[in-house]
């Protein structure tokens, strides 16, 4: 079986579509994908964590904005008309913190008991920042974007605790307050960045090194923005270590069937 190929324009699928393509075997980074739908973090846990992650994400809303939570063992949501076992890009399956596997296709390790999280991202405000003549660089170089542990702690939850995860774009001095503008109107999708500047603020000693995703051209005139991740999830699991979790890999997203614009406010 052949493996599908990319789409020359990926933003003009529809949701279904996309999901299609991961179902079939697509493996790609979905930032620019379906423009104008929200993309979604996953993040599957037993059941019998899910009160203590729902907590850890009232308790950090900037990292975790919770759009939608299924019924244990239900693999659709309202928001997703699709199987979050397969509809995603990759997933990284995780036991007692570690990453154990990294698939294409979760069916073979879901449970029964899992109840599944999606988690606003912030590739749904990126068509909002280019209209705003925002530049997003890892759209412009066709990467995954950079994402980077910090030495911020989240409030832990219960038996959950981990580090604050951001994602990172360079944006010229001149807009960052467009940037910054343009982002807090979407809060359910992490909103306005929690830094501007300079990185050893966040703990983090060298942006041509994320810990997850892909580096990015910083150019001179730039300045670092870091918006609040919703790989935070997964680095609680790693630092929690509960015996079994699924999330996305970083930057493959769900791509859900909600609009970009229901989470605009004024």
């Amino acid at each position: 079986m052949t493996e599908p190929r990319a789409p020359r324009d990926p933003a003009t699928l529809s949701p279904t579509a996309a999901r299609g393509l991961f179902r079939a075997g697509l493996r790609v980074p979905t930032s620019g994908w379906s423009a104008g739908f929200t993309q979604a973090n996953l993040i599957a846990l037993p059941r019998d964590l899910a009160y203590d992650f729902l907590l850890f994400a009232q308790r950090n809303p900037k990292p975790c904005p919770v759009l939608e939570v299924t019924e244990p063992g239900e693999v659709g949501a309202a928001i997703f008309d699709g199987d979050l076992r397969t509809d995603l890009p990759a997933y990284v399956i995780y036991e007692h913190g570690r990453p154990v596997a990294e698939v294409a296709d979760a069916t073979a390790f879901w449970r029964d008991d899992l109840v599944a999280f999606l988690i606003g991202c912030s590739f749904t405000f990126e068509a909002a920042l280019l209209e705003a003549g925002v530049p997003v660089r890892h759209l412009e170089q066709g990467r995954n974007v950079p994402m980077f542990r910090t030495s911020i702690d989240c409030r832990p939850a219960g038996s959950l605790t981990g580090p604050l995860v951001v994602s990172m774009r360079p944006v010229p001095a001149a807009q960052v307050a467009t940037a910054v503008r343009v982002t807090s109107r979407y809060p359910a999708v992490h909103g306005a960045p929690v830094h501007v500047g300079d990185p050893a603020a966040l703990g983090i000693s060298d942006l041509a090194t994320p810990d997850f995703g892909d580096a990015v051209d910083v150019r001179p005139g730039e300045v670092p923005v870091f918006w609040a991740c919703g790989v935070t999830p997964q680095a609680a699991v790693m630092a929690s270590r509960p015996a079994f979790a699924i999330g996305h890999a970083p930057g493959h997203m769900a791509i859900t069937d909600a609009r970009d614009s229901d989470h605009l406010v004024p």
